[in-house]
């Protein structure tokens, strides 16, 4: 394992995009058809043979839905990780951030505890409080502890939407020091096989920049918006009986509602990759393919200007009455 941190001799010295389908044991397998780097591989499967896991922890191990598609950013990711860094996803609405971050944690089988960030996050919540239990004073553990302890992945949402103030406690965790100190505790020395993956996008309300101490903490991946044709391998292995023609309609609109989102004639709220994919989702099971669109995009506009330009992109490329049967084959 030259040229990564990751070797078992070394650990004392150490203190565009989707697929649905996959079972957990042949994610590596996904990988190599994606044409990931074999020697990268290789210290992905040393790195889950060294780290043993408790029994408890197994449960933790994510299961996704979906796979990230992206053989340079899969490569870039896994080499931070086995290099023993933290890493931070940075991209607009639907690139895939925590899909990957996901994906990262059943890839080297590591049990994950996802944090949400919001503007009211302080250390008790990250860390742990005090609570009374059978008569004394006890630590209950916060995620970010409990994830360092067990050697978990941690998955800092949104990490942009905390102050910086409340993210100062992490600062040790997230540098050569793998420690957190919990006041009146002890100090916590951070398991060999923790790590960090936080995501951010800079659209959303309510976020900031977040301060140079702790960027400089994190390896940072910029994610590429989803391709075309990324989306139509997406949409095709999670509905393989879905019609070409209407496959290729639909990666389209996701592409013309983007492109209108990128012109400023509309806000993200319609961009939504999870909406679309649910609304094809309710076609298969019966529901007309505008009403479904109107579900799960359309009525994510609450501006009557937006919606109306969305509905119009979607009358152009779907008949009011298409139905299940002209778009599923059987």
């Amino acid at each position: 394992m030259v040229g990564t941190i990751f070797v078992p001799t070394m650990l004392n010295l150490l203190g565009t995009i989707f697929m649905e389908g996959v079972p957990m044991s042949d994610i590596l397998e996904f990988l190599r058809t994606e044409g990931v780097s074999e020697r990268i591989l290789k210290d992905v499967e040393d790195f889950r043979k060294f780290y043993r896991l408790k029994d408890g922890c197994l449960s933790r191990i994510p299961v996704p839905q979906y796979h990230y598609y992206g053989k340079e950013i899969w490569e870039e990711a896994l080499s931070t990780i086995l290099a023993g860094e933290n890493l931070l996803l940075v991209g607009p609405k639907a690139t895939g951030k925590n899909v990957l971050a996901m994906g990262l944690s059943a890839a080297f089988r590591r049990p994950e505890w996802d944090v949400s960030f919001y503007i009211n996050t302080d250390a008790g919540s990250l860390i742990g409080q005090d609570t009374f239990e059978n008569g004394r004073v006890t630590l209950r553990k916060g995620p970010i502890l409990q994830c360092a302890e067990e050697g978990g992945f941690g998955v800092l949402d949104e990490i942009n939407m905390a102050k910086n103030e409340s993210l100062a406690v992490l600062h040790a965790a997230l540098d050569f020091r793998r420690i957190i100190d919990v006041p009146g505790y002890n100090r916590i020395t951070l398991s060999d096989a923790t790590r960090f993956i936080g995501t951010m996008n800079y659209g959303y309300a309510g976020t900031r920049e977040i301060n140079e101490a702790l960027a400089s903490r994190f390896m940072i991946i910029q994610m590429p918006v989803i391709t075309e044709q990324n989306l139509k391998k997406l949409i095709r292995d999670k509905f393989p009986e879905l019609r070409e023609e209407y496959l290729t309609q639909f990666a389209q609109l996701f592409s013309d509602v983007r492109r209108k989102c990128e012109g400023g004639e509309i806000s993200t709220k319609a961009l939504d990759l999870r909406g679309l994919l649910a609304a094809i989702r309710m076609m298969s099971r019966g529901l007309p393919a505008v009403q479904a669109l109107q579900l799960g995009i359309v009525n994510k506009c609450f501006d009557e200007y937006e919606r109306q330009l969305v509905q119009d992109m979607i009358a152009v490329r779907f008949p009011g009455d298409l139905g299940h049967d002209q778009m599923f084959a059987e």
